[in-house]
């Protein structure tokens, strides 16, 4: 036998990966709690509490061997079956359908316990019918099984992929396994357990009757705003979400163009303003563009003394509610097309010139359809944004109802109809979808690619007269209103009574974040400490993990091939879809009882951060994903790394712009969510933004501003940083003479 052939054969003994799940499964099974306890999943109080004897902090193997909760007995078998596969080479047979078998029995087994038995024992009356009367229960899931579940799974991805899928790459396998299984855990189920009730009647039967009447309300489709009247929720929402998303996105490419393709020196700080709306909470901005706009607003009353007429309320309704939109979203477009258009290769519009093309030609006919991933994908997620704001339209909205406030009042107020709330949160799932569609058509299958594994040292050319000077327009106009917005903000935050007593102090910042030194040291006596630093833990915690996610996501869209592509792709965008006020109820009922058992604690705020934003990681990655030729990944395979291989060395440092978009959404959306924030906080987790809005409930405007100035700053403070850490792409491009400084 050759030494080749040799080393091939070891390769295929050796199961380092597996052997890593089987222990992970062993150690949930045998050390750590089964059941989730009061302290938290990751804490480690329970070895101080009778571990590993009592009920309560004990182990699954010491729960059985004490004559407890014997449904567990089971996935003892199921972890034993993975040491046989041991003994067999990768390529035969049996070691994958050993693999598939126990995984897939072993993870069926756990989910169909934990729904079958909950705190009170059965949790179906056909169980009990059938099985009798159970004296036991049991409570939600801890590390210990989330541990075996975890190794289940994965055992069961290699079993998968020992079978032949993907190419037998255990990587990409796990991976699709692994995002399929928590999408559905924490988006499909949630969701889909707040929509069936759309067809539960008031004797909580089920009706397709009443999910018919409650669909076609004229309240949700009239069209009476042509007559004079007011138009229904569903084409108020629409019709807003399609002008807000193309809005944005010509702000958006107008941004990235002045940044990438002109000499304009203050990009910097051009960057750092776009950002700022992001990292703004909505119903500040709202109040904001109240006191210019509103009725006795600043401007309404400069133009009424100018002109001599009356003021009016304008900004209550559509026209509102679209600046605030705007002027909140563009950033998100900005992020997005920042790095598609500084990846279109030079190379290619220097080929234009070099053909005698214009530059306004060269533009419109080589750079502008290389950009359309980024710009589809922008407007998709403005449209999407709009879709969901919540903030905005209930300071703004007056008369003007959209779906997500409508979602809002159907759950909260008076009438508290959850099926309503679900009718409504389908329609604008339908909505979502055909604009997700829409994307995908207008995409085509063209190939978008323009950054291949050669060198290119070519340099962007500047942008035609004729394009450079709208942008620039475009750019100082929208600069000019934020930097206004931003100064009223900044403005209400010291004085004594916005609108009413402007004498200037500083006392709304002393009382949120008051310092005392004493003999103890530095003591936080300020009144909004505390939900300061729980935000800013959690949502250090999610922004990391939602790039992540959304990122191996991307790579899986773009780089693979596998059966139910488009289903997958759709549902990492469903939650992104639902407003966060249906996203906050849906999680707290299918979140508050066994077998995911998370309500009240950090856990589920960092969850609901995850998959509410990841779609944004998703749809960047996917358009800076899109320019990257297929051929750097095949030739790192073919110098014989494997997929996770060149996923972390080649394509990463590739999608520094995505990675950045990704990390900065996330993690000031985290810090500024309110919608689904005001149904998970609880005492020990408070959230900034639910202490900034009690604030406002009790008219402390001063201090609720104060507030978010001070996490402006902060977010800004994080955002400079991240953009330091994360760095940018070298492509190996020669410097620009004519944009550098001769001295």
């Amino acid at each position: 036998m050759t030494i080749t052939a040799q080393a091939a054969n070891k390769k295929n003994l050796s199961h380092p990966t597996l052997v890593l799940w089987i222990i992970v499964g062993w150690v949930g099974f045998c050390i750590l709690p089964w059941y989730g306890s009061e302290e938290g999943i990751f804490s480690f109080e329970w070895l101080f509490y009778g571990y590993p004897f009592d009920e309560d902090y004990a182990p699954a193997l010491f729960l059985i061997l004490q004559g407890k909760k014997l449904w567990l007995l089971p996935v003892i078998a199921f972890l034993v079956a993975p040491l046989f596969a041991l003994k067999g080479l990768k390529s035969d047979p049996l070691h994958g359908k050993i693999l598939v078998i126990a995984g897939a029995l072993g993870f069926g087994w756990l989910i169909a316990q934990g729904f079958s038995i909950g705190i009170r024992g059965w949790n179906f009356s056909i169980l009990e019918t059938l099985f009798g009367p159970l004296d036991d229960r049991q409570f939600g899931m801890g590390s210990g099984a989330m541990l075996v579940a975890s190794a289940l799974l994965f055992i069961l991805t290699q079993g998968i992929a020992a079978r032949g899928a993907v190419n037998g790459d255990i990587f990409v396998v796990g991976a699709i396994g692994f995002v399929i299984t928590i999408v559905t855990a924490f988006v499909f189920y949630p969701i889909f357990n707040m929509l069936a009730s759309a067809f539960i009647t008031d004797d909580n039967s089920y009706s397709l009757s009443v999910f018919f009447q409650k669909l076609t309300d004229r309240r949700l489709w009239g069209l009476a705003c042509f007559s004079g009247g007011r138009c229904g929720a569903a084409w108020n929402s629409l019709v807003l979400a399609i002008l807000v998303g193309f809005i944005t996105t010509i702000l958006g490419l107008a941004f990235a163009l002045v940044v990438t393709r002109t000499g304009f020196k203050l990009k910097r700080g051009l960057r750092a303003l776009t950002v700022l709306p992001i990292i703004t909470p909505p119903f500040v901005i709202g109040l904001a563009i109240i006191l210019l706009f509103g009725l006795s607003g600043s401007v309404t009353q400069f133009i009424a003394d100018l002109f001599g007429i009356t003021p009016t309320r304008w900004v209550y309704g559509m026209p509102g509610v679209l600046i605030a939109q705007v002027l909140a979203f563009t950033p998100i477009a900005f992020l997005v097309l920042i790095g598609v258009v500084e990846g279109v290769s030079p190379s290619m519009e220097e080929a234009a010139q070099t053909l005698r093309a214009s530059k306004w030609h060269t533009f419109r006919t080589v750079s502008l359809p290389l950009m359309r991933p980024g710009l589809a994908n922008a407007f998709l997620l403005g449209f999407i944004e709009s879709m969901a704001d919540f903030g905005n339209p209930l300071v703004l909205g007056g008369n003007f109802d959209v779906l997500s406030t409508e979602i809002f009042f159907a759950i909260v107020g008076a009438q508290y109809d959850q099926g309503r709330a679900a009718i409504l949160a389908l329609v604008l799932l339908i909505f979502t979808l055909g604009a997700f569609w829409a994307q995908r058509f207008w995409l085509g299958k063209k190939s978008y690619t323009t950054m291949t594994g050669k060198g290119d040292s070519g340099v962007h050319p500047h942008l035609p007269i004729r394009l450079a000077l709208p942008a620039f327009l475009i750019v100082g106009t929208w600069t000019f209103f934020t930097i206004v917005i931003y100064v009223m903000i900044v403005y209400g935050s010291v004085v004594e009574l916005w609108g009413v007593n402007n004498a200037l102090t500083f006392k709304h910042y002393v009382t949120a974040f008051s310092l005392r030194f004493d003999a103890e040291g530095i003591r936080l006596t300020g009144s909004a400490w505390d939900s300061f630093w729980t935000t800013l833990q959690i949502a250090a915690l999610a922004a990391p993990l939602t790039a992540i996610i959304g990122l191996i996501t991307a790579y899986l869209l773009t780089r693979q091939n596998f059966a139910g592509k488009n289903a997958f792709e759709f549902g990492t965008m469903l939650s992104f879809a639902i407003p966060g006020t249906v996203i906050g109820v849906s999680y707290i009922l299918a979140f508050n009882v066994p077998p995911i058992e998370i309500t009240g604690t950090g856990i589920i705020l960092i969850v609901s951060f995850i998959f509410r934003n990841m779609p944004v990681g998703v749809r960047a990655g996917i358009a800076s994903m899109s320019q990257l030729d297929k051929s750097l990944d095949e030739s790192s395979l073919t110098l014989g790394a494997n997929s996770w291989q060149t996923f972390l060395h080649v394509i990463l440092p590739l999608l520094k712009p995505a990675i950045l978009a990704a990390l900065v959404y996330s993690f000031v959306r985290a810090m500024t969510a309110i919608s689904a924030v005001i149904f998970l906080v609880s005492a020990e987790y408070n959230m900034a933004t639910s202490y900034i809005i009690g604030r406002v409930e009790n008219n402390d405007y001063g201090l609720a501003i104060a507030y978010s100035t001070t996490l402006i700053f902060v977010m800004l403070a994080v955002v400079g940083l991240l953009q330091i850490l994360v760095g940018k792409t070298k492509v190996g491009r020669r410097l620009d003479q004519s944009r550098t400084n001769v001295t």
